[in-house]
């Protein structure tokens, strides 16, 4: 399958490598977690409880590799569905599920652009409508190297829109899982091989920020699927917040700026003899 990869001059390749994504991680996977399929198939078969830091990093591998990694970007949207070929099975409501049917398997995507947009809108230049279509036609293309069926993309920004608010309204619900990952995103586990007295001060608060983040950058409607309230002065707090990282961010060395895979692909790309090696 021939598919245009991202390279320097794409807004990928100048967004999706840096470290300011994670502070939408966390709210990506509960929505994603409130599609009913892929609550079932995280719940059954992801690592996300017994090994949370492996399962972040290898998540940011991957997602890393589908925009710097070239050639290897198709590889590996390829190896992903061939990944989840065999995950299925019948959730707690007695509905079947699989992972790679068609709807589940682009918004999981799809809701990604969806937290690059709020991203910038809490922690950086809000984009522009000009700069948003850009965008989501780069997320298309960014679909084909994940084979996501041309079919469950909208064409446009206004029909992502569309799309976006009737999932919500219509196909998302408050899923065990979703409402699990909030729990564990609350009580930030240790990372492996720190003594749990030296993580025990640090994690407390690192959970409750990420909670609040997660929150906070929430679509309302998800808020209310979920049972989640969100207040005024919690609102002014994650602004204040955002105004700090959206001034910080831009003006931290690449090598802290972004990821390293991000980072050296970056390197590599402005010097020709390191890209060929």
């Amino acid at each position: 399958m021939d598919v245009e990869t991202f390279g320097p001059g794409s807004m990928h390749w100048e967004t999706a490598g840096e470290y300011r994504n994670l502070l939408v991680a966390g709210s990506a996977l509960v929505i994603q977690t409130m599609h009913p399929a892929v609550g079932a198939a995280v719940a059954e078969h992801s690592s996300y409880k017994t090994d949370p830091w492996g399962r972040l990093n290898r998540t940011l591998t991957s997602v890393q590799t589908w925009v710097y990694g070239g050639q290897d970007g198709p590889a590996e949207g390829l190896r992903l569905r061939e990944l989840h070929r065999t995950i299925n099975g019948v959730d707690e409501r007695g509905r079947e599920y699989h992972a790679l049917n068609g709807e589940a398997w682009a918004f999981v995507h799809l809701s990604l652009f969806e937290r690059f947009i709020v991203l910038r809108r809490y922690f950086g230049t809000p984009y522009s409508t000009s700069q948003q279509e850009r965008l989501y036609e780069e997320s298309r293309r960014l679909g084909r190297i994940l084979r996501v069926p041309e079919r469950e993309m909208p064409q446009d920004l206004k029909s992502f829109w569309a799309y976006f608010d009737d999932m919500v309204a219509n196909r998302l619900e408050a899923h065990p899982t979703a409402l699990d990952v909030l729990g564990q995103l609350r009580r930030s586990p240790k990372p492996p091989g720190l003594p749990e007295a030296l993580w025990k001060p640090f994690g407390m608060g690192t959970g409750e920020f990420n909670y609040f983040v997660t929150v906070g950058t929430l679509p309302p409607a998800v808020r209310e699927k979920l049972g989640l309230t969100w207040s005024a002065r919690e609102e002014r707090r994650l602004r204040q917040v955002g105004r700090a990282v959206a001034v910080i961010a831009p003006r931290l060395p690449e090598r802290l700026r972004y990821m390293p895979i991000a980072y050296h692909a970056r390197r590599a790309a402005r010097n020709p003899r390191r890209l060929a090696a």
